[in-house]
């Protein structure tokens, strides 16, 4: 707790915060002992396998969602490494993630076939049919937009691809159906 002048109450500091900072206090193992607890558990479970720390992420991320820079320090502390160690393989490999992703995913093809056949129409439609930009996810935690390189499907192209699900020569009028999909799941679910 801390005490602020001006102030005749004892406020903690959540109390001053916004709800993003708040969040962000929650994914920091410094501050979320239960976090902690989960990481430390895969760092001992796998830290002496060949390969550990691509095997750690991998865990990490499968587990919680994503590897914040919080996390990432966390990890490097524990595995007594530079964290541009463990920063460098997660900015490599572009399937892991630093944010909180939504509820679904949709990912946008980037590849030359998909590039030319209209992905950047398809991401302009996107962005205004749910409101947000790329690499975002909606205030409610339901959908997070994402380019992504080549999936193989480049005689689909253009491709999305919505959580596991791959669709194919997708029109930008297709994307308001995508859309509609995802929205009817969860409000059925």
């Amino acid at each position: 707790m801390i005490k602020l002048r001006g102030f005749n109450k004892i406020h903690t500091l959540a109390s001053f915060m916004t709800d993003n900072q708040q969040a962000v206090l929650q994914i920091d193992p410094a501050t979320n002992p239960e976090l902690a607890s989960r990481i430390v558990s895969i760092l001992e479970a796998q830290k002496d396998k060949p390969g550990s720390l691509m095997v750690i992420l991998n865990e990490i991320q499968a587990k919680i969602g994503f590897v914040s820079e919080p996390i990432q320090q966390f990890i490097a502390d524990h595995l007594r490494i530079p964290v541009s160690k463990v920063h460098g393989v997660i900015t490599f490999y572009s399937f892991f993630t630093t944010q909180p992703r939504g509820k679904h995913t949709i990912k946008f093809c980037m590849g030359t076939a998909c590039y030319v056949g209209g992905a950047p129409q398809l991401i302009d439609k996107a962005k205004q049919l749910i409101g947000i930009e790329m690499g975002k996810t909606t205030e409610d935690g339901n959908i997070t937009m994402e380019e992504c390189r080549c999936v193989g499907a480049c005689s689909q192209a253009p491709v999305v691809v919505v959580d596991e699900t791959i669709h194919g020569r997708v029109k930008p009028s297709k994307m308001a159906t995508i859309v509609r999909t995802l929205e009817r799941q969860d409000s059925e679910g």
